[in-house]
């Protein structure tokens, strides 16, 4: 069985992306830990799927490295509204699609050019500060700056939910830590019932931050929209940086625009098509 493929990133963070609009896709779970492997398989942080929508233009389904399945991707959703586009499964004057996830139904504005999605606006909804539905462990209103044991190291936490939940911190070293050792344990942290993503965070100023993150089912990447989005939201939480304005988010593999309001967060980026091949299952 032949499956057709592309391969997408966006800023860096890069998954293969597999259309169920025409082809069949068995155990994706099994298939994420196959294809992701850099050096046996294709390579990526994971397999999306873009799936017919009864309530959007398309539904993307999200498996990491790991075989576990993710709620929602920011950088991966930027792709799938470039692919959706791209591919001709909206037509040409579309340019505000929806994209149906397990974190519900999001919107994006394409910029596009010369007939291909350059980059995509995302209303990405409003942030969960509740500890309870992020989920995590904690008996307040919100856990923002608040202690918490890893490693023999207190760390000040603030845990913010994006469609997954996240755990940010705020160093004034995030190029020097090792994070192959420390990601694991705040992934697994019994305080957060379904694993954590985790956005290690040097402030730069009152609108620029630099992030480092380890993923749950992926390890350390090289960029996580939900978690630059966490990240804006916990700054301005922590009074880093203030409501209503653009924060720049500097990450491994690129920038990210966000903007946090009480209503919603807004998150801007790039999305790149790398190649499209077909793989043999």
């Amino acid at each position: 069985m032949k499956l057709r493929f592309t391969k997408m990133h966006g800023i860096s963070n890069d998954y293969i992306y597999i259309s169920t609009f025409d082809q069949m896709v068995n155990a994706p779970e099994k298939l994420a830990v196959t294809l992701s492997d850099r050096r046996t398989g294709i390579g990526g942080d994971g397999i999306i799927l873009v799936c017919p929508s009864e309530i959007a233009d398309a539904k993307m389904r999200i498996f990491n490295a790991d075989g576990s399945e993710a709620m929602m991707c920011g950088n991966g959703i930027r792709c799938v509204g470039k692919f959706v586009y791209d591919k001709g499964l909206v037509p040409p004057e579309k340019t505000t699609v929806t994209i149906d996830t397990l974190s519900g139904v999001k919107t994006l504005v394409l910029t596009v050019r010369d007939g291909k999605a350059q980059s995509a606006r995302v209303d990405m909804g409003a942030a969960v500060l509740e500890p309870q539905q992020i989920p995590v462990r904690f008996f307040g209103d919100r856990m923002v700056d608040t202690p918490l044991e890893v490693e023999g190291r207190t760390w000040n936490v603030t845990a913010v939910g994006m469609g997954n939940p996240h755990c940010v911190t705020f160093v004034d070293d995030v190029d020097g830590l090792n994070l192959e050792k420390i990601g694991p344990s705040f992934e697994n942290h019994p305080a957060f019932p379904n694993r954590v993503n985790t956005e290690f965070v040097r402030v730069i100023d009152d609108h620029t931050l630099q992030m480092r993150v380890w993923e749950r089912g992926s390890g350390e990447t090289w960029a996580c929209g939900t978690g630059a989005c966490a990240t804006a939201v916990a700054a301005c939480e922590n009074g880093y940086c203030d409501k209503g304005v653009d924060i720049t988010v500097h990450l491994r593999g690129g920038d990210l625009v966000i903007n946090y309001t009480d209503d919603t967060v807004i998150m801007t980026g790039p999305a790149t098509t790398v190649f499209e091949g077909e793989v043999e299952i």
